[in-house]
């Protein structure tokens, strides 16, 4: 079964078109990367998909049935950018409050164990770091062990180390069957994370596919390499070479033909080149560039 589905959803605000005839199967058990620029329509297709906004025509489906339904059976968690926890309510109160209006919810240690927030459940929610109140934010999506979650910029306002403690979690959440959505602006996210990345622009889909596909359907290879302090000075000119990047005495090439472009870097520089590596385009070059020629 799919755990989602789009059959020509459009949404339009006035002259506004934010969703453009999306059709789109997501299936049960899957993890997927909603990757997008701002004002791409992955915001209102997520709250759409929660029956918070009607589709101005099309139709959309959880598990079979309308997104109101699947709703009400508790089968969708969701963790949004807005919304503010109760001030005056602690970590665990808040989590319990929502995970009893479930109707099979996970047990509270559980959630609290999952969203590493054993050691903050008694601390008021007004007393929370931005971080902290994101780990809140997802205890209450899963706390009513939903089949399908779906995650709106989950990491926003984390540290590196929260981070990627949620998304261990997450993968664990995934393994025991269920179905992952979510949008982000980190990319790095959606490669490591996901089994499929779906790429929107304009309020359509413009790209589908494993990391690894959508990588590979974008021309253009890069060569890094460290310099330390020497002078970065002409690099833009050598054979084939489109975009010079320098960060921490390293220097990353963006060039059509890698070959020429380590030719040259040998033959027409006295640099002294340290740790050279050829890479192919990466996902953010492929989000750029198919953004771009939407």
């Amino acid at each position: 079964m799919n755990a989602i589905a789009f059959n020509g959803v459009t949404k339009k605000y006035g002259d506004v078109v934010a969703v453009d005839g999306l059709s789109l199967d997501i299936p049960a058990g899957s993890t997927v990367a909603l990757l997008g620029p701002n004002g791409a329509g992955k915001s209102t297709s997520i709250n759409m998909l929660l029956g918070l906004l009607r589709p101005t025509s099309g139709e959309i489906t959880v598990f079979g049935s309308s997104p109101d339904e699947a709703v009400a059976r508790g089968d969708i968690g969701a963790m949004l950018q807005e919304g503010a926890l109760i001030p005056e309510l602690t970590v665990r109160e808040s989590v319990d409050f929502i995970r009893r209006l479930y109707p099979n919810p996970l047990p509270l240690d559980d959630v609290l164990r999952m969203a590493d927030l054993t050691d903050l459940a008694g601390r008021r929610a007004d007393k929370l770091s931005g971080g902290q109140t994101q780990r809140v934010r997802f205890a209450l999506a899963v706390a009513g062990g939903p089949k399908l979650l779906l995650l709106d910029e989950p990491t926003a306002a984390m540290d590196v180390e929260s981070r990627r403690a949620f998304w261990g979690n997450m993968r664990s959440y995934a393994a025991q069957g269920r179905t992952i959505v979510f949008a982000t602006h980190y990319l790095e996210e959606a490669d490591e994370n996901s089994d499929r990345v779906v790429v929107v622009a304009k309020g359509r889909v413009v790209a589908d596919g494993t990391a690894a596909e959508i990588k590979a359907g974008v021309a253009g290879h890069a060569v890094s390499f460290r310099l330390g302090d020497q002078p970065a000075a002409g690099l833009d000119a050598l054979a084939g070479v489109s975009a010079v990047e320098i960060q921490a005495g390293r220097v990353t090439v963006k060039t059509s033909d890698p070959d020429a472009t380590v030719e040259a870097l040998y033959r027409k520089t006295t640099l002294d080149i340290r740790d050279l590596q050829i890479h192919g385009a990466d996902l953010e070059d492929a989000f750029l560039a198919l953004t771009k020629e939407s």
